[in-house]
């Protein structure tokens, strides 16, 4: 298997958009931070955020089929 290739960038560079993946991934509860790269530099962060709400308890005959 070939050794996957480090890319290197100036600390600088580097510091900056992980501050922004870092700032991004600590707000987020549920979702996607993803980082899109072109010729080997970052250019763009994105985040998804999914909110999820719980779902309400079976009732009726189908009730027993999901209990415990």
């Amino acid at each position: 298997m070939p050794t996957p290739k480090v890319l290197e960038l100036p600390e600088t560079i580097s510091a900056a958009w992980l501050e922004i993946v870092r700032h991004k991934v600590e707000g987020l509860r549920y979702g996607i931070v993803q980082i899109v790269v072109h010729d080997h530099h970052v250019t763009q962060i994105e985040k998804t955020e999914k909110i999820r709400f719980e779902s309400p308890k079976p009732e009726g005959a189908l009730a027993h089929r999901f209990q415990s």
